[in-house]
Order: C-alpha cells, then sequence, then structure tokens
C-alpha cells in the first residue's frame, strides 16, 4: 500500500514542487488549499497522470473548523498518514517598515504562517501517535517549511521573518515531543525560491543573485525544495530529528 502525504498548499509555489517529488516517490497524496477545486484542477490532473491518488479538500489552515475537516477528509479517503508538510503561507499584503506596519496584516500573517501549522500539527500528531501504537512498522515524519526569513532580518516584512522563527522553534517543540513515538520532525529552510510568491521582486533577485549574493549562482526551484522533503520523508537522516535543512545554495554560509 502507498504511503499518504498531506501537503498544506500543495497545489501552487513551493508546495506544488513539493506534491510533485512526493507523487514522484510514490505517495499518495493529499493536497490543501484555499482556491475552490476547479481552480486547480489542472494542477491535480498533472498529479495524477502517473497513478497517484489526490484528494484535494478546500481549507484554510488558520480555520479551526477547516483544519478538522481537513484531517477528517483524509482520514475517511485514506485510513492513514505517513507524512505532514506544513507548507502553506503568506508574505504581508503589503511590504511596510515595521514603524508603520499593520496589527491587521501581523495577525493574518501569523494566524495562516504559525498558529495554523500549529494546531494543524497538533491534531495529526495525535492521530500519528494511535497509529504508531497500533503498528510497529508504522512510521511518519513532519516537515515544517520555514524560511532564512527566520533568521535573517527583514524590516519591510517584519510580520514574515517572525512567522518563520516561531516556525523554527515549534519543529524543536514537536521533535521533542514526538521523538518517544518514533516520529521525527524537521524544517526545511528555503531560500530564494522562484515562485509566484517572489514574482515581484524578480529583478531586485537577478541582480543581487548576479552580485554574489548565493554561492550557486541561480534561485532555487521547487523542487529544490520538494527533493529535500522526499529525503527526509524516505528516512535518509534517521538520526537528525529536529534539524533543519537548508536549501538556499549557499547564501547563509558566513564569508570573509
Amino acid at each position: 500500500m502507498n504511503k499518504v502525504a498531506l501537503v498544506t498548499g500543495g497545489a501552487r509555489g513551493i508546495g506544488l514542487g513539493i506534491s510533485k517529488c512526493l507523487a514522484a516517490e510514490g505517495y499518495n497524496l493529499a493536497v490543501s488549499g484555499t482556491k475552490p477545486e476547479l481552480d486547480v484542477s489542472a494542477v491535480l490532473y498533472e498529479l495524477r497522470e502517473n497513478g497517484t491518488e489526490v484528494l484535494y479538500v478546500q481549507s484554510d489552515v488558520a480555520a479551526a473548523s477547516d483544519r478538522a475537516r481537513l484531517v477528517d477528509a483524509v482520514r475517511e479517503r485514506f485510513g492513514a498518514l505517513h507524512a505532514l508538510v506544513n507548507n502553506a503561507g503568506v508574505a504581508p499584503l503589503e511590504r511596510a517598515d515595521i514603524l508603520s506596519a499593520t496589527e491587521e496584516s501581523y495577525d493574518r500573517v501569523m494566524n495562516i504562517n504559525l498558529k495554523g501549522p500549529f494546531f494543524l500539527t497538533q491534531t495529526v500528531a495525535n492521530w500519528m501517535v494511535s497509529q504508531a501504537e497500533e503498528s510497529t512498522s508504522y512510521t511518519a515524519t513532519i516537515v515544517n517549511v520555514g524560511s532564512i526569513s527566520a533568521t535573517l532580518a527583514s524590516t519591510n516584512r517584519g510580520e514574515y521573518t517572525i512567522s518563520k522563527a516561531g516556525i523554527a522553534m515549534a519543529t524543536q517543540l514537536w521533535a521533542v515531543r514526538l521523538a518517544q513515538h518514533g516520529i521525527s520532525v524537521f524544517e526545511v529552510r528555503p531560500g530564494i525560491i522562484k515562485t509566484d510568491m517572489t514574482s515581484g521582486v524578480v529583478e531586485k533577485y537577478d541582480r543581487m543573485i548576479a552580485e554574489g549574493l548565493t554561492l550557486q549562482p541561480r534561485w532555487g526551484t521547487p523542487e529544490d525544495v520538494g527533493k529535500a522533503v522526499v529525503m527526509l520523508c524516505r528516512n535518509e537522516l534517521p538520526y537528525s530529528t529536529g534539524q533543519v535543512v537548508m536549501v538556499d545554495g549557499g547564501l547563509t554560509v558566513g564569508r570573509l
């Protein structure tokens, strides 16, 4: 029986890259997103082309009722879950200096980027623990998609950077709590990835990459992140729970 992975925000951007890589690995997929299923039908068709079973659930991870409905739908369709990838996230609606950032923007980003993944993980982790207690052969992995913004300050999107710093700590918390149940928890921390979220700053980062921002002189791709997630879900780092896997082309390597 194929393993099952849930990827939030898995029909676009980095999430789609992750979904494609997991599908290629033989996982059946549960994909969530805020758009109606009809709007992502072409993407879902592509994911299903090689025989992958794909469940799409329109849901908002920031809403408790949507999170419960999402997990219930996965349980009903597949009866099991082996990997959770907390990928869904948003940038601020406006890049505003922290001297003028609004509470509305802060709350929106925090609810989607931090609160939602934390409580979705809580629900899924309890289910994973139950599965582990029922079967000694059961294995599970949780991967949080963070960002280099967890440690690199950007004063024109402070709420986003704080949310990603929170994801880094949440990864450690869940790794500590779930280790006794054999459930590994990791953070994948992307750098400059070419997606619709970064489409408005292409010229800026093209220039910075040309000037040496990254050791590997190119943009990252969603598939670069997806390959890292697959590696973790395959349990190729079996003695490394709680750790961060950098997917940033060497951007954060210290240099003199």
